[in-house]
């Protein structure tokens, strides 16, 4: 029951309690003994809440009664445990941005995603690890360590939502929240082998967002399967009239992927972004296959890449001016508890003029209509989402990587 539990997708752990097959206990008590056995090695959930869980998986075994006797349906994540990015604030629960300046926080109030979440019927289970302040391509912190990769103790698991991605990758949870900024959800799920979603911005909504016209920073879901990917986003998408970018109407339908016909769909296959990045030979060797499948398929795929030029340099301005508004005052006072780069990266911002971060949106609105008029010739860019394969954990930073 165990592992056929832990196996399991989260539409077939709702369909299972949704006819009595099994209870969200059931369903709770496999996750954990699933945490127990292997997140003493992997390090991915770094705050359990398992009296918290066992409560809210008998309040949801009585909710699925009633339901059932009721000929109702149950809420579209009901009795999934899940364990939030620590990252995002859970009320009563501790949420320590990976930072020892929060290590022993805790929010009254939850995050509108994980609200959004729980609400559709959730266990709460813990915190999954992240870097100090989710920024970072590699899960550490000085409050709990390192994230491993459960395909490869001992390697990194990705960042900023590595715990999620190692979690769901060791069956310790079967859907899980991220972020992304410049990759966090992208990267871990291409790391650990399952899926993540960065949405376009607007569609999950941030009511509580420091600069809520920024474009830069989403919130997200990550799954084993696209399916379950789609199921999540269905219940974090929708409205919110304290986020300017949110999209006006009710989130996107939460019924299952249809596989699609792929003849004569449009790809264009970028492999090292126009010749702009250096990209290990294992990871294209991973790639080239699947692109192959494409073409195996029906779809037209060619060699093609949207215009990138500048696209650093408007990134690491404007990444620099915002990380210098969130945490530069703190930073001056505490030193000594941000790691070398993130404190780097705050200072970037530093000389920096109005005119130069202004440009820097002046060269990101142009690549945003650059792009769009590279997808009225393509329907699909196919790219890696890293240009290398999982290092060691005790690396601090990726290979080449320059900030």
């Amino acid at each position: 029951m165990v592992d056929s539990l832990t196996e399991a997708t989260a539409r077939d752990l709702v369909r299972g309690q949704q006819c009595g097959e099994f209870s969200a206990r059931e369903v709770l008590a496999a996750h954990l003994e699933r945490i127990d056995d292997v997140n003493p090695i992997v390090n991915a959930v770094v705050t359990l809440d398992r009296d918290g869980a066992q409560r809210a998986a008998r309040d949801a075994d009585r909710e699925a009664a009633v339901c059932r006797a009721a000929g109702e349906a149950l809420d579209l994540l009901h009795g999934l445990p899940i364990a939030f990015k620590d990252s995002h604030a859970t009320a009563g629960l501790r949420t320590t941005y990976g930072s020892p300046l929060y290590a022993d926080y805790v929010p009254a109030q939850d995050d509108e995603i994980v609200r959004r979440i729980q609400d559709a019927g959730a266990v709460r289970v813990g915190k999954t690890n992240v870097p100090e302040f989710a920024a970072g391509s590699h899960t550490f912190n000085e409050v709990f360590g390192a994230t491993h990769n459960p395909y490869a103790i001992g390697r990194t698991a990705g960042g900023s939502s590595g715990g999620a991605a190692a979690a769901l990758a060791a069956r310790m949870q079967p859907i899980a929240d991220g972020s992304d900024m410049g990759g966090s959800l992208r990267n871990p799920a291409a790391m650990c082998n399952v899926v993540g979603l960065r949405p376009t911005p607007g569609l999950v909504p941030d009511p509580t967002a420091g600069v809520g016209f920024s474009p830069l920073t989403v919130s997200g879901p990550m799954g084993r399967t696209v399916d379950d990917v789609a199921l999540l986003l269905a219940v974090i998408s929708g409205a919110h009239r304290a986020d300017p970018l949110s999209f006006s109407g009710r989130g996107l339908p939460a019924g299952p992927v249809v596989p699609a016909d792929l003849r004569g769909l449009r790809v264009a296959w970028a492999p090292t972004l126009g010749d702009r990045v250096v990209v290990e030979r294992q990871v294209l060797d991973v790639l080239e296959p699947a692109v192959k499948t494409f073409s195996e398929l029906g779809a037209d795929v060619e060699p093609g890449c949207l215009d990138l030029d500048g696209a650093d340099d408007v990134f690491r301005i404007l990444r620099a001016a915002e990380f210098d508004l969130l945490w530069a005052d703190q930073l001056a006072l505490h030193p000594e508890a941000f790691k070398p780069d993130l404190a780097w990266n705050i200072r970037q911002a530093n000389g920096r003029t109005g005119r130069e971060v202004m440009r820097a949106w002046a060269e990101l609105t142009r690549l945003q209509r650059a792009a769009h008029a590279f997808f009225d010739a393509y329907d699909v860019l196919l790219a890696p989402v890293s240009q290398v394969a999982p290092f060691p954990v005790e690396q601090a930073l990726a290979p080449g990587h320059r900030g």
